[in-house]
């Protein structure tokens, strides 16, 4: 075994020790730098990672002196490694001196068995060699010149070299191993100047870690900056370390190539604000001539050139002087990053950046060209950091509001200690705690912490009408790349004036919940929820909200979908409307309010053409349900209408199941709505609701056509004047013709058509007539039952199949004011569904409103109809009635005619 080999196995492997966590998984990224290669591998995390290359189909860990020795740097970086590889390195795969294939081993692993390795292999093309390439890296120095033996100023043929030279240099070839190749030039010794001249063979060289590669048009020389043959020299005040070495050809005379490089070690200044990095214009050991032509400059950060944009960008600047190149960036600039020490529980940083400057000269005297390239690590002496804890809190938020900052990325919030309690910030913000990591635009971030007064951890204590409210509070944060601890505690404190908080209260009106919030402390600020939406201003605005001097008022009718529906008892539905009071910077709720109410409803009606229609609702108990699936006896009659709360249902009594009754003087019709049996079962909830219709028969019923205010209720008389409502029926659509007092009852047939006409006794032109609503009844009281609804709310009702049309009005010989009619058609009603059911008489009923024309607001005054998909069938939507006068009108007896 060589001294090479013996050396090889007692060195240690170049690993990054990371304290592992998990398993890991990172993406790599290669770029070709002109004569570098870049390598970006991460995220790392908390892991190990060890690096090897391939090599005659075996794995060499690289360590470090092979790193050095064969132009491999390995720089740390927060959260991802970046390797810089020279393209000339001993184990890269080279084709004439153009073209260079390198192949890596990247293993990533954790302190426990789980590990990944990664395969890189990239190919890096570079046919534009200067005469002299140098690179300075601070783990090495590489100075690589093309090959101009000569003898007697004859050139020597370098072609056809041995097949052996062309293969990828290996650092373990002894001299011995060289010497059998003596077909090609051969290098006989390497002279060190350090000053003194010490010369060596290359395995004297390569045992000390030196790396020297002969390929097929270059000489590459590569060593440590710390080698014992390296030297300091001050050039125009820079420290640099200076290689200058002298290789011995030998084939049939002996040859020798000089090189030399220099490296800068230094040359940096730091103020509170700016690095400024100084680079000798005129490096004396690598230029032998007084004048030189400086061809091009350029700057970069990690490897990579920035153009004038991208520095402009980051607050770069470059400035070019008889002396100097000098380079200035920020400190915290873009491209560098910070990083946390802690000592003594006092926290420090500094700011590390990679710039790079890469240089183009020629010399006078020689013409050869030189590009000089500086891989350079600053790091900025540690900054002791004062971290500003500002309290922020504000008594009427009922809150701390408390920021800590600033920290560097690598700092991060571990736990938080409230008084004596030590919460992981997962668990600070599931108790309602509101935690956040706050960054800004030099890569500093600032913690914030709202902790709520009514939190238990919050100590209260009342004191003459005041409560005082104290915490005492400590940040544990941690510095991710050795987990010190940083801790900093803080007393917290906030004495606010005994608040009164807002009352919520309700009550059952005819058909909305009527809610009252009674203010409490002025400066007590909440949120209204109706059921589980905030109270937005639109929400308002629709219940009608109004301000009053001690509270606020609003109605929030029952079919509302905040409200929900609990049971159907008879004619009626159960209501409940959950109310809360939030505190809005928590969502806090400090009251919760629940009113519940039995609403007159009609779910099913029925019309003497034997329609039915019924409504299903969705129950609180079935919250799940698709009222969609929902059918009559029959499976295949579904709903005519649904959404999320109602389902509408339209079917005539002999049809869908529907079933019927002989009872002493009526008919029952009945059905029922129910889940179909196929989606019954163990899991799904249970649905049942009967629907009924009575229908009388063997009568005949009769009312008198007169049209008479209902009940005798006075009407109103404004102005001092009398205002008079009449209701006639015409003989066909013209309405030029009325039947009078003593042609009634009239007859009928079914499925003929009736004419009414509606009219005000008025010359005003600023009042209008509005119909609200008409229906038929058996009988000339008004609110007797059964009662068919024509028109609902100024609108023909949706559920009636045979639906009345309005006639609009026009000025003529009679109508002087349109707006004082009112003219509609409907059907007569057939109840024949039995040969033994006999004719009816039916009376027909209107309520009209007076309106004012010249304020038209919401309701019967507007004259406009909701679309269906707005209506809730069989049920009228509540809503403003702005009406100043409303009178009852009703028709004299029609008799239904049935044919034979």
């Amino acid at each position: 075994m060589g001294p090479y080999s013996r050396w090889l196995v007692l060195c240690l492997i170049l690993v990054v020790t990371i304290q592992a966590e998990t398993k890991p998984s990172i993406s790599i990224q290669v770029d070709c730098l002109g004569n570098v290669m870049r390598v970006i591998a991460g995220p790392i995390g908390l892991n190990f990672l060890e690096v090897s290359v391939g090599y005659n189909n075996s794995i060499i860990p690289v360590t470090q002196r092979l790193a050095s020795q064969c132009g491999i740097s390995l720089w740390n970086h927060p959260g991802h490694i970046e390797l810089y590889v020279s393209l000339q390195n001993c184990f890269a795969r080279n084709v004439e001196d153009r073209e260079f294939t390198t192949t890596l081993n990247l293993r990533v692993y954790g302190a426990t068995d789980d590990e990944e390795t990664y395969h890189v292999s990239d190919t890096c093309h570079y046919p534009a060699w200067a005469s002299r390439e140098i690179i300075c890296d601070p783990d090495y120095m590489e100075v690589s010149v093309r090959r101009a033996l000569k003898d007697d100023s004859q050139p020597i043929p370098f072609s056809p070299l041995n097949e052996e030279w062309n293969k990828p240099a290996d650092p373990r070839r002894s001299a011995e191993h060289m010497d059998r190749h003596s077909s090609a030039f051969q290098i006989k010794a390497i002279v060190f100047f350090s000053p003194d001249e010490r010369p060596m063979s290359v395995t004297q060289a390569l045992g000390k870690g030196y790396g020297v590669t002969n390929g097929p048009t270059r000489l590459v020389v590569r060593g440590s900056p710390t080698a014992p043959e390296a030297y300091q020299q001050d050039v125009a005040g820079v420290p640099m370390t200076i290689l200058h070495t002298s290789t011995i050809f030998e084939k049939w005379i002996a040859s020798q190539i000089d090189t030399a490089v220099a490296c800068p070690t230094g040359g940096f200044s730091v103020t509170d604000n700016t690095i400024s990095w100084f680079m000798p214009r005129h490096i004396d050991p690598l230029i032998s001539a007084d004048r030189f032509k400086l061809l091009e400059v350029h700057m970069g950060v990690n490897g990579q050139r920035l153009d004038a944009e991208e520095m402009a960008a980051r607050q770069y600047t470059l400035v070019i002087n008889d002396v100097h190149i000098i380079t200035k960036i920020p400190v915290g600039a873009i491209g560098g990053y910070m990083k946390s020490v802690v000592k003594d529980n006092e926290y420090y940083t500094s700011y590390t950046i990679a710039p790079m400057l890469e240089l183009l000269w020629a010399e006078d005297m020689t013409g050869e060209v030189t590009r000089y390239k500086v891989l350079f690590k600053i790091t900025t002496p540690m900054a002791h950091m004062q971290p500003q804890l500002i309290d922020d809190t504000v008594q009427g938020e009922h809150l701390f509001r408390v920021s800590l900052g600033t920290f560097a990325a690598d700092v991060v919030w571990w736990n938080i200690t409230l008084s004596g309690v030590v919460l992981s910030v997962a668990e600070c913000n599931a108790r309602g705690f509101n935690v956040q990591e706050l960054g800004s635009q030099n890569g500093f971030k600032t913690f914030t912490l709202q902790v709520p007064f009514t939190d238990p951890l919050v100590l209260k204590t009342n004191e003459e009408g005041t409560t005082l409210y104290s915490l005492h509070l400590v940040f544990g944060l941690h510095v991710l790349h050795d987990s010190s601890p940083l801790a900093y505690a803080v007393d917290l404190e906030s004495r606010v004036v005994d608040q009164v908080a807002p009352v919520l209260s309700g009550s059952c009106a005819h058909e909305n919940f009527d809610i009252m919030v009674k203010y409490g402390t002025p400066d007590f600020h909440f949120q209204i929820f109706v059921g589980k939406r905030s109270l937005t201003p639109t929400l308002a605005q629709q219940y009608g909200l109004t301000h009053h001097g001690t509270h606020i008022a609003l109605a929030v009718p029952f079919t509302d979908q905040s409200a929900v529906f609990e049971e159907i008892e008879h004619s009626h539905i159960k209501s409940r409307l959950d109310m809360a009071l939030r505190y809005p910077e928590t969502s806090e709720v400090f009251q919760a309010f629940s009113v519940s109410c039995s609403f007159p409803s009609t779910l099913t009606e029925c019309y003497p053409n034997g329609t039915m229609t019924a409504m299903a609702v969705k129950f609180e108990s079935v919250p799940t349900m698709n009222l969609s699936q929902l059918t009559l006896n029959d499976p295949t009659c579904g709903p005519v209408y649904t959404d999320d709360r109602f389902a509408s249902f339209t079917f005539s009594v002999n049809s869908c199941g529907t079933t019927r009754k002989f009872l002493s003087d009526v008919l029952l019709y009945e059905n029922e709505i129910s889940l179909p049996e196929s989606m019954t079962g163990e899991d799904e909830p249970e649905y049942e609701l009967k629907v009924k219709c009575y229908y009388a028969y063997n009568a005949t019923n009769s009312l008198s056509f007169i049209a008479a205010h209902a009940n005798n209720e006075p009407y109103a008389e404004p102005a001092g004047g009398g205002l008079e409502v009449v209701m006639r029926m015409a003989s066909d659509e013209s309405y030029t013709m009325f039947h009078g007092p003593e042609e009634y009852p009239i007859p009928k047939y079914l499925q003929e058509p009736f004419f009414f006409e509606v009219e005000l006794i008025s010359t005003n032109p600023h009042v209008s007539l509005e119909l609200e609503n008409c229906w038929a009844t058996l009988t000339a009281d008004s609110s007797s039952l059964p009662r068919w609804n024509i028109i609902i709310n100024g609108c023909p009702n949706l559920l009636d199949p045979n639906r009345v049309v309005f006639h609009p009005v026009y000025t003529d010989s009679r109508v002087q004011i349109p707006s004082h009619y009112k003219r509609f058609e409907g059907q007569m009603f057939a109840l024949a569904m039995d040969q033994d059911f006999l004719s009816d008489q039916l009376f027909v009923h209107c309520d009209v409103v007076l309106c004012d024309a010249s304020n038209i607001m919401d309701g019967p005054c507007s004259g406009q109809c909701p679309s269906h998909g707005n209506e809730i069938d069989g049920l009228r939507r509540p809503g403003q009635n702005p009406v100043q006068i409303s009178n009852e009108l009703s028709s004299g007896p029609i008799s239904i005619i049935k044919n034979n």
